[in-house]
């Protein structure tokens, strides 16, 4: 399966200029604040600047709102190992990854006093992207996780947490053990959730809530945004570890731990055939529903 193909939809690029200029327009802005070349991180660090000058409005905060105003890229060449590199590796103080009014999911929000997280983390993140466009997966982190929130370091067998939140697109909060190979993992289920919701906003599909579908990774009834959600962003996970399994240079306990995930997730996966199917049908997009059922076809023949 060529990946590139599957994650370039022309609708979601068409959106993501729309949004970052209206975004601009909206706060003050003539012109782009980053080159045409990055139409993707033009447009998540906007979405970083329009909820950054909405909370200082809040809190009628004038000199951040201004502040916000005048970096509508949030200052990002400073955040990056060279001027316009991208993703943006931040490492936030647990306490400044916080719920807002208008979020249902904790966040973080790069602002006047952001610094990048240490080097080790930068270049143990910039691997973990190397390992996944290595596999296929360089289209959509390079467009659907531009900027990257490091949460807690937990060791290879612990619970490990990421998320996403639609009001940051293209932003992952995620957390991370030693090793980049199970990073690219996460990134690439998280940045699966981001191209999902981008996707969903530029072909206009509004998944109506009636019809339910049984998620075995839930183990309960879920709408139809959350299912195919979920038959996306694990099938994504699966077709990773399935290539770096492939990969001759994987580590033995790397190549211990993907194996051990393929098969949990087989197991899952397999379940879900009719559901999906049914699902698909409220999918109006032909291109899109297409990129749906290929990579849920392409998983459950691991």
């Amino acid at each position: 399966m060529d990946l590139s193909a599957l994650f370039r939809l022309p609708a979601t690029e068409q959106l993501h200029h729309r949004k970052a200029l209206h975004i601009h327009t909206t706060l003050g802005a003539s012109t782009p604040a980053l080159p045409a070349a990055h139409p993707a991180a033009r447009y998540a660090l906007a979405h970083h600047a329009l909820e950054g000058a909405e909370r200082a409005a809040r809190d009628e905060d004038a000199d951040t709102f201004r502040w916000y105003a005048q970096h509508l890229d949030v200052n990002a060449a400073s955040l990056t190992e060279e001027p316009c590199m991208f993703p943006v590796v931040l490492a936030p103080p647990p306490n400044q990854v916080q719920e807002s009014p208008t979020s249902h999911a904790p966040t973080y929000v790069i602002g006047p006093s952001t610094t990048p997280a240490p080097d080790r983390l930068r270049q143990m993140t910039r691997v973990a992207y190397d390992h996944a466009a290595e596999s296929g997966f360089g289209a959509l982190l390079s467009a659907h996780a531009v900027v990257v929130c490091l949460l807690s370091h937990r060791p290879l067998t612990g619970i490990l947490r990421s998320w996403t939140t639609s009001r940051l697109p293209g932003t992952v909060f995620i957390d991370y053990t030693d090793h980049p190979a199970v990073l690219a993992r996460d990134l690439i289920h998280e940045s699966g959730h981001n191209w999902l919701n981008d996707a969903l906003a530029a072909t206009g599909i509004e998944l109506n809530g009636e019809e339910e579908f049984f998620s075995p990774w839930k183990n309960t009834l879920r709408p139809a945004f959350g299912f195919l959600h979920a038959c996306w962003a694990f099938p994504l996970m699966m077709i990773y570890a399935a290539r770096v399994l492939d990969n001759a240079r994987t580590a033995p306990e790397i190549r211990r731990f993907l194996a051990a995930y393929l098969d949990y997730q087989r197991a899952r996966l397999t379940t879900t055939g009719e559901s999906h199917a049914r699902a698909l049908n409220l999918v109006t997009d032909a291109e899109l529903r297409h990129r749906l059922r290929s990579a849920h076809q392409e998983a459950s023949a691991l």
